[in-house]
């Protein structure tokens, strides 16, 4: 008796990727670039670079493909080198400026004041106008979950600096979600 193995269609995509088919790259490719150009607008801010970036990402997704090893999900995988590639960017154009001790950060705000009428899209805007290194470390820690650790390791700064910049990311976002808030409440009066 012999068992039958069913594979995601997702796995017999990669495994055709692996054989560098091109019909197979072309269909990856659509079903991802969307969700990937949006992983890599989070750390760039010009659209066309992001895009740029992201597609420099899907070359060394192809190129690379044998290293995934099909531990975790595929689409991870894909991430985190869009990040990684977003993260190159940014520290080949020196456009960071991360040194800022832990000490000198404002007190945490208080994120309970907020109305729940903002979508996400509204808050991936404001995200998008935070400095670089404030969008960069909270983008790590608060939409891909890595650690401090990890933040200052791909980096190149300290822990402290990554707790630092998260800080003040946080501020600066809560001072411009108060300030969003009060001009729609202003409209609805």
């Amino acid at each position: 008796m012999r068992l039958k193995i069913y594979r995601s269609e997702e796995d017999i995509l990669v495994a055709k990727c692996r054989k560098q088919d091109g019909q197979a790259q072309k269909e990856l490719y659509d079903r991802y670039a969307s969700v990937m150009l949006g992983v890599c607008c989070r750390y760039i801010r010009d659209f066309d670079q992001a895009e740029d970036i992201m597609i420099g990402g899907f070359v060394k997704v192809f190129n690379r493909i044998d290293q995934f090893k099909g531990e975790g999900s595929f689409e991870g995988w894909m991430r985190r080198i869009m990040v990684n590639e977003s993260l190159t960017y940014i520290r080949k154009n020196k456009n960071m400026y991360l040194e800022v001790d832990i000490e000198t950060v404002d007190k945490e705000p208080d994120y309970n004041t907020l109305n729940n009428e903002m979508e996400a899209n509204d808050l991936l805007k404001l995200v998008q106008q935070l400095p670089t290194g404030y969008r960069t470390v909270f983008n790590m820690y608060a939409i891909e979950g890595y650690s401090h650790k990890e933040i200052a390791e791909q980096l190149g700064i300290s822990e402290n600096t990554s707790k630092s910049q998260l800080s003040r990311a946080r501020v600066l976002l809560q001072k411009q979600l108060l300030k969003t808030e009060q001009i729609i409440n202003q409209k609805m009066r």
